[in-house]
C-alpha cells in the first residue's frame, strides 16, 4: 500500500511526488502519456515558481538545460511603454520559460531520485472505495493491462479536465465563462526579452524559450474563435500585426519552426479541492485563462502548501488527515482569489481608460516599474503599487 498516488506527472503532480518522497512517504506517480511528451503552456515560470525551483534543487538543472533567464520585461499598450525588472522574491529577479518537455521531465527525474515510483502510460479509470466511500486507491490499465493500486491518499494532479476530480465527483464552486482563445508556435533566432503587447481585442506575447527559440502567443476574444480557428495562421498572423507591429517585424520574412498549437477551451473556474482520502493540485483544482501565464507557478504553491499541510497527518488517523485537507483547500482558494480575478480582467481584453492613466504614472518612474513587474509575476498585490510616489504622479 502507498502513502499517496499521484495522478498527472507535470508541474503539479511532479513536485508533489518530489515533496512527498522526500518527506518519507512512499508515493507512486501516474501518467497517461509518455515520459518527456509535450503539452499545452505558456511555458513561463514566473518569480515565485523559480524560487521553488531553487528550494527544489532543480533551477540548476533547468539553467542547463540552455534555457534563458528571463532578466528584463517589456509591456507595451496604447501610448504606453514600460520596461523593466522585477524586484523579484528570495533573490529570484529573473523569470524562466522552459519547454514543457523539458521541465516536466527535469522534474519527474527529480521525483524518482527522491524515490517516488513513477509509470507513464497509465490510464486511470477508477478510484476505490472502502465500505465508507472513503477513496483508497485507483484502478486503471496501463498499455491494455489492468492495474489496481492502494494508498492512503489519491492526489489528483491531473490537470482542468481531470479525471480524479471527475471520479470523485468534485463540483466547480466558482465557475466563470471562457473568454479567450489562443494559438502559439515557436520561431528561430528571433530575439527578445519578455514582451507583452495588448491592445483592445488583442494580446500578443513574446517568451525566449530553448534551443534559441521564442515562443509568440497571440490571444483572441473567445467570441472570435470559431472564426479564428476557420484561419489560424492567418488570424495568429494579423493579430501579431495589428497587436505588436514591431515584433511582427522582426518575424517578416520567417517561417516558424514548428506547427501551430492553439486551444478555445480556457476554463476558468475553483473546483472543491479535497474529500475522504482524495485532493487536487494544480489546474485540477483550479484553472484560469492562461494570458497572465500564472499556472505553472500557482500550481508549484499549491504543491508546497499540500506537502505543509500533510506533514505529520498523512500517517494518521483518517479525521486528522481530512481536517488537513480541508484546511488545505480553503488556503488555497484564499490564496488564488486575487489572481483569478485579475487575469479574468486582463483576460477580458479591454484596457480601460483608468487603467492606463496608472500605467501612464507607472511608466515614468523605475521603482514604480519593478513594483509593477512584481504585480504582473504575482509577488505582488496591487495595493503594493499605491505608494505616495505613485499618489503623486497621479
Amino acid at each position: 500500500m502507498y502513502d499517496a498516488i499521484v495522478v498527472g506527472a507535470r508541474c503539479a503532480g511532479a513536485p508533489a511526488a518530489l515533496l512527498l518522497a522526500r518527506a518519507g512517504h512512499r508515493v507512486l506517480l501516474l501518467d497517461k502519456a509518455a515520459y518527456g511528451s509535450d503539452t499545452l503552456s505558456t511555458h513561463l515560470v514566473h518569480q515565485p515558481g523559480v524560487a521553488a525551483l531553487a528550494r527544489w534543487g532543480v533551477l540548476d538543472r533547468v539553467r542547463a538545460s540552455g534555457c534563458p533567464p528571463l532578466d528584463r520585461t517589456v509591456y507595451e499598450v496604447a501610448d504606453i511603454h514600460i520596461e523593466g525588472r522585477a524586484r523579484g522574491v528570495a533573490g529570484q529577479r529573473s523569470g524562466f520559460a522552459p519547454r514543457r518537455h523539458v521541465l516536466d521531465a527535469i522534474l519527474v527525474d527529480a521525483a524518482t531520485a527522491a524515490g517516488a515510483e513513477f509509470r507513464d502510460h497509465c490510464r486511470v479509470t477508477g478510484l476505490l472505495r472502502d465500505g465508507l466511500g472513503r477513496v483508497v486507491g485507483v484502478e486503471g490499465s496501463r498499455d491494455g493491462r489492468p492495474f489496481t493500486e492502494r494508498a492512503r491518499l489519491v492526489i489528483g494532479a491531473d490537470g482542468m479536465r481531470s479525471t480524479v476530480a471527475r471520479l470523485a465527483a468534485a463540483p466547480c464552486t466558482v465557475q466563470d465563462p471562457r473568454l479567450t482563445c489562443a494559438y502559439y508556435t515557436y520561431w528561430q533566432d528571433v530575439p527578445a526579452d519578455l514582451e507583452l503587447f495588448e491592445r483592445p481585442g488583442g494580446w500578443v506575447a513574446a517568451v525566449p524559450t530553448n534551443d534559441d527559440a521564442t515562443l509568440v502567443l497571440a490571444y483572441f476574444p473567445q467570441s472570435r474563435f470559431e472564426e479564428v480557428r476557420a484561419d489560424a495562421h492567418r488570424a495568429y498572423r494579423e493579430q501579431i500585426r495589428a497587436t505588436a507591429p514591431a515584433l511582427h517585424e522582426r518575424l517578416a520574412g520567417r517561417e516558424p519552426a514548428e506547427r501551430l498549437h492553439g486551444s478555445g477551451d480556457q476554463q476558468n473556474f475553483f473546483r472543491r479541492a479535497a474529500g475522504p482520502g482524495w485532493v487536487l493540485v494544480g489546474d485540477a483544482a483550479h484553472h484560469k485563462d492562461s494570458i497572465t501565464a500564472r499556472g505553472i507557478s500557482d500550481a508549484f504553491w499549491q504543491v508546497e502548501r499540500l506537502a505543509e499541510a500533510l506533514s505529520g497527518t498523512l500517517d494518521g488517523a483518517p479525521d486528522v488527515l481530512d481536517t488537513a485537507l480541508a484546511r488545505y483547500a480553503e488556503d488555497c482558494a484564499r490564496h488564488l482569489a486575487p489572481g483569478y480575478e485579475a487575469t479574468l480582467g486582463v483576460a477580458r481584453l479591454d484596457p480601460h481608460e483608468q487603467r492606463l492613466s496608472l500605467l501612464r504614472a507607472v511608466q515614468s518612474d523605475a521603482e514604480l516599474t519593478a513594483i509593477y513587474l512584481d504585480m504582473v509575476a504575482g509577488i505582488a498585490s496591487a495595493g503594493a503599487l499605491y505608494t505616495p510616489r505613485l499618489l503623486a504622479l497621479l
